[in-house]
């Protein structure tokens, strides 16, 4: 195939060439004339899977003939004459052995890392092991380095590092990485002994990685070895090469790879030779952006190069700049454009490492019923089978709450064996009852019991299959074997999956993503001697760090000819347009990892990679894929939080056209721009609505005899203040739903305040040495002990009775030495005849004082209302005093009310006497008796917020009052309803 030469062969095809098509073409042509076996005896080596399936499509179109043996970098470990080496680890297994080393060091020193970074570190320092022996680095180098100016940091990172010493010795069994370096240096060392006499070809690869550096090498020196790279620039300098000496500052430009590949060869710049002579897409396009990404110590060549480049409107007239407002519009204009080419037969690929887009894009296009090719897939953890098993995972984890449990019951896999309909049936009746009277944390024997009142069928065996496979299930604290933890995990998510009548695990390992969530937990399970013993918190941190890192694609129904690609698929892959979207910091190029071993320096003198290596990686992705032939470059200007920074490469190009008026590059510029403001000018028509005039200030007018003739007091103060809430509660007979899960509110708080004054006033009352701050504060931690299961909300309520408890009993003191406490919790009701109206009451507490008059109390667990409001707004105790005098209260005949107040348990604590001098019970009475009247006028309407005490006040009905789409200087506008 090649002519003998003296220095290693190099070949490069330029950014904007089909690189798979261009390859085949050039072995083609190398090999015209020779017999068909010769081709059969070519070693292709490629660099990824896909590569090799590109290829293999382009010779399988024909026409026939034998085909080369193709093979990956990483199979050269395969090679049968390598069964010495031991077989590799798997990567599992590693991080694995290397969570129980660190969570040991963690026990015996607790401030190195929080427990639940466990994987993450075992994650981090495995991938640090396969890069040190990928680079050939041994530990000894690392203890070498020169940490004079971070020493404290080091101690600590050194304590870590030392796990690595006993993975990496010369007796461990080797990883994939340690492995596959001892693969190539064998073969190398089977090479020069006997060099292959058959072509040997290695394509595709930028030799990023050491192992794969040190073959390339070696394949460029065999007598038929050849290497041919990807996307080289053919357009820079000399000089410009000689600007990327020092990876520090040049290891993030898109040609610094080939740089380093190039000097370890000892070959110079013109000694790269070209595979094939077929053109770019667009050379001038391929100068000006080799000019753009120009090393950044470098930059000042735009002055002298700039004004050579010819023809910029020439070069950037199929190039679309789209600088969308938001990402939402970046996203529907990327729709409409592969919408249009999905029309038009062309084949397009949208081109982004953000998945949060390409997921914004994959729902903009299911309105027209298109679904994009998308390599990626979905993130396994987020499939149904995923998440279900999340969930599963976190019932060992932590105490099973009523949004955890009913999260689990509406899962769409759960109870998919069978009898998925009266599953779901029971489901929502389990719900209601939770969400009314609790328990905020459902035990088994709560379960059960709540299951033995239903009248279904299903309903007792249901309950029991939920007691024993969710209830009761956390064991955080303690330890157990990972073999068991999986066995357990399993077994009770197939029993979710399957039912309460020991069906199979219906759907859950049925589908593409269930058969890939399988294999994953087989795989745990497989390995799961070598993980020791584990809590459940670090299993289930495991287990969602396993099924993050896996993919499922489902490309069934896929458009063939809209496709999503990461960025390295633009390396193999051709389309007739390319969309290269996320255009921004952060974005594209992503913003590096930080490393929790070595910073920069440290590694740079280690002689490992760099974190700039994948932004140079990325860049050359760019450069490749914006020589294609049509392309688009997007971006938004602004993300959900803030204004975005266009992406450095972008913004090269841009200040580079910018500063070329005369030869046409901010005209090029502006061109790309307005074929870009084109489509968002179309997305935003597509999304553009006709004007809904907003709704007006409701006061519904309904028909009295539906309207409420029964209230309680707390409710007048709600008909004065937002009466459309009456409307909605008592007409519509509307309930607010309660929360799914009850969280220690100040309603909760009230009731059980409530109930510990009323046993501490009935138990004291005719004992005053009982009266004392230590038994209040005795009767307040049971109560709160049997009714608030949050340790937080007790401890903090009954801090602050503790602060006013000496005041409490202080002024209990005082009010009996006027009045004795009678009753409590009595109830009364007293009509208006006149009016056919009743009104209802619950007194919390009435005392009579010796002449027989009442005194009247309400306890207030945050500030009470003052005068004025109670004379406007909050009647409640007025209102109770005008009802003790008409009707009485339970078995407390009517009589004079000389006392009401508030007792406010809030601040310190305050007494808030009714204004009953200057609102006799009489006059409230007949203001009760005006209100009433005037809505049982058929033309009153129940207005909506009224009067709130604040405006940012909620209210329990503002949604369905369409709060918002008025203001509260809005006039109501009474409407009849209702017949």
């Amino acid at each position: 195939m090649f002519e003998p030469q003296s220095h290693p062969r190099l070949y490069a095809l330029p950014p904007g060439v089909d690189f798979p098509t261009e390859l085949i073409k050039g072995i083609d042509q190398r090999l015209a004339g020779q017999p068909p076996e010769a081709l059969a005896q070519v070693l292709l080596i490629v660099n990824t899977r896909r590569m090799a399936r590109r290829v293999r499509a382009i010779w399988d179109a024909g026409p026939p003939r034998l085909l080369p043996r193709i093979s990956l970098v990483t199979d050269i470990g395969m090679n049968a004459a390598l069964t010495d080496l031991p077989p590799p680890v798997p990567d599992l297994r590693r991080r694995l052995e290397l969570i129980q080393l660190i969570a040991r060091l963690l026990d015996q020193q607790p401030d190195l890392a929080p427990r639940s970074a466990l994987y993450d570190l075992a994650d981090s320092l495995a991938a640090l092991m396969d890069e040190m022996q990928g680079e050939g680095v041994a530990p000894e180098v690392i203890d070498a380095l020169d940490v004079s100016d971070q020493s404290g940091h080091w101690e600590r990172i050194r304590s870590f590092l030392n796990i690595v010493r006993e993975f990496t010795g010369a007796d461990a069994q080797p990883d994939a990485a340690s492995r596959q370096r001892r693969a190539v240096e064998t073969v190398i060392a089977q090479w020069q002994m006997n060099p292959p006499a058959h072509p040997v070809l290695v394509a595709g690869s930028t030799g990023s990685r050491g192992t794969t550096q040190l073959l390339m090498q070696a394949v460029a020196h065999l007598p038929q070895g050849a290497l041919i790279l990807p996307g080289y620039d053919y357009d820079m300098p000399d000089a410009a090469w000689g600007g990327l000496t020092d990876p520090l500052l040049s290891e993030d430009h898109p040609q610094y790879r080939y740089h380093a590949l190039r000097s370890a060869l000892g070959l110079q710049p013109d000694q790269v030779a070209r595979w094939t002579d077929t053109p770019p897409a667009n050379i001038a396009r391929n100068r000006a952006i080799s000019l753009a990404l120009r090393p950044a110590p470098m930059t000042d060549a735009w002055r002298e190069d700039g004004p050579e480049l010819r023809d910029l409107a020439g070069a950037m007239q199929d190039v679309t700049l789209v600088e969308a407002p938001s990402q939402r519009q970046e996203a529907l204009a990327i729709a409409m454009r592969l919408r249009q080419a999905a029309e038009d037969g062309q084949t397009a690929a949208l081109i982004t490492p953000d998945r949060t887009l390409t997921r914004q894009v994959t729902a903009a296009m299911d309105r027209w019923g298109i679904l994009p090719d998308d390599s990626a897939g979905l993130p396994l953890h987020r499939t149904p089978p995923g998440r279900l098993l999340r969930h599963v995972a976190a019932l060992f984890e932590t105490r099973l709450t009523a949004e955890a449990l009913l999260t689990i019951l509406k899962h769409p896999m759960t109870h998919s064996g069978s009898d998925r309909g009266a599953h779901l049936l029971l489901t929502r009746e389990l719900e209601l009852r939770l969400r009314r009277h609790g328990p905020p944390y459902p035990e088994a024997e709560d379960v059960m019991a709540w299951a033995a009142t239903q009248d279904h069928e299903m309903a007792p065996e249901w309950g029991n299959w939920l007691a024993t496979h969710l209830c009761g299930r956390d064991s955080a604290a303690a330890e157990s074997p990972l073999t068991s933890h999986i066995a357990e995990h399993l077994s009770t998510a197939e029993a979710i999956a399957g039912g309460c009548r020991n069906a199979p695990p219906g759907a859950l390992w049925s589908e593409e993503d269930g058969r890939k969530a399988r294999e994953t937990m087989h795989e745990l399970r497989d390995e799961a001697e070598h993980g020791g013993n584990m809590r459940a918190t670090d299993y289930a941190a495991l287990v969602q760090a396993l099924l993050s890192r896996e993919e499922v694609r489902n490309p069934d129904n896929a458009h063939p000819d809209i496709l999503i690609w990461g960025t390295l698929e633009a390396r193999v892959q051709g389309a007739e347009l390319l969309i290269l979207a996320g255009l921004n910091e952060g974005s594209w190029p992503e913003a590096p990892k930080p490393d929790p071993w070595l910073n920069r320096a440290l590694r740079n003198q280690a002689g490992l990679l760099l974190p700039e290596r994948r932004i140079g990686l990325a860049a050359h992705d760019f450069q490749q894929a914006v020589a294609a032939r049509e392309v688009w470059l997007t971006r938004s200007v602004r993300s959900a939080e803030a204004e975005t920074v266009v992406s450095r490469w972008m913004n090269r190009l841009q200040n580079l056209l910018n500063g070329l008026p005369d030869q046409g590059g901010q005209a090029a510029l502006a061109g790309m721009r307005e074929r870009g403001a084109i489509w968002l000018r179309r997305a935003a028509m597509l999304e553009d609505a006709p004007k809904t005039e907003s709704a007006p200030r409701p006061a519904p007018c309904p028909p009295l005899a539906q309207r409420p003739n029964r209230l309680s007091v707390t409710e007048i103060k709600r008909l004065i203040r937002d009466p459309y809430a009456i409307y909605a509660r008592h007409v519509l007979r509307l309930r607010p739903l309660d929360p799914l899960m009850k969280v220690p509110d100040a309603l909760l708080r009230g009731i059980v305040l409530h109930k510990v004054l009323e046993d501490f006033i009935r138990e004291t009352r005719d004992d005053d040495h009982l009266c004392t701050a230590a038994r209040l504060m005795q009767i307040a931690e049971a109560h709160l002990i049997e009714n608030v299961p949050w340790a937080e909300a007790r401890a903090m309520w009954l801090a602050r009775l503790g602060r006013v408890a000496h005041w409490f009993v202080q002024s209990e003191l005082d009010r009996r030495k006027s009045a004795y406490p009678a009753a409590f919790e009595e109830r009364s009701e007293a009509r208006i005849e006149v009016l056919d109206f009743s009104l209802v009451a619950a007194a919390d507490r009435i005392d009579i004082d010796p002449s027989g008059n009442l005194h009247i109390y309400d306890y207030k667990t945050g500030a009470p209302p003052g005068p004025k409001e109670q004379k406007f707004f909050d009647k409640q105790l007025l209102l109770e005093a005008a009802m003790a005098e008409i009707a009485g209260f339970g078995k407390i005949a009517p009589a004079r009310v000389t006392n009401a107040a508030y007792i406010g348990l809030g601040s310190g604590g305050r007494i808030e006497p009714a204004p009953l001098d200057d609102t006799p019970t009489s006059e409230v009475w007949a203001e009760l008796t005006a209100l009433i009247a005037a809505y049982q006028n058929v033309d009153m309407g129940y207005t909506s917020r009224r009067a709130m005490q604040r405006t940012r006040d909620p209210g329990d009905y503002d949604q369905l009052a369409r709060f918002g789409e008025w203001d509260i200087t809005d006039e109501a506008q009474p409407t009849k309803v209702g017949k």
